[in-house]
């Protein structure tokens, strides 16, 4: 496969700036820990629960999803899937344009933005470096 047609590529881009005006019972704010490869990705739901999820093959090779970022995933297919695979849902947008994302009623309070300086999440991985095997040494 070649490049993506640059206007798949601002269609996606375009889609994913704009936050929809309210979610179905089934989409979640979702943030991202891992890529898994294969177009799969481990995201945590606001209620703590890591998932398994599916990118949108329209987002595939058109937008960077980085870790700790956060998207906008769909559980709707949750139950016909958990027969078939541990994909429990699937990425159906990206958040990049956050700022305009938090100011939507849906957007989780778990997911309070982080400001330096003020006492921040212990556990939170984001912006650090995946932990090294020589971590006992230490």
């Amino acid at each position: 496969m070649g490049k993506p047609k640059r206007a798949a590529v601002l269609a996606a881009a375009q889609e994913s700036a704009t936050p929809p005006n309210e979610l179905t019972e089934t989409q979640f704010v979702a943030r991202v820990q891992k890529a898994e490869g294969n177009s799969l990705y481990t995201c945590e739901l606001p209620n703590g629960k890591p998932v398994l999820v599916e990118l949108e093959p329209k987002f595939r090779n058109t937008i960077f999803i980085r870790r700790g970022g956060y998207v906008l995933v769909d559980l709707a297919s949750e139950q016909e899937r958990l027969q078939t695979s541990k994909v429990m849902g699937e990425i159906i947008n990206i958040v990049r344009e956050e700022k305009e994302w938090r100011k939507q009623p849906y957007w989780p309070k778990q997911f309070a933005k982080n400001t330096y300086g003020e006492e921040e999440d212990e556990d939170s991985t984001v912006g650090k470096l995946p932990p090294s095997d020589s971590e006992e040494e230490e």
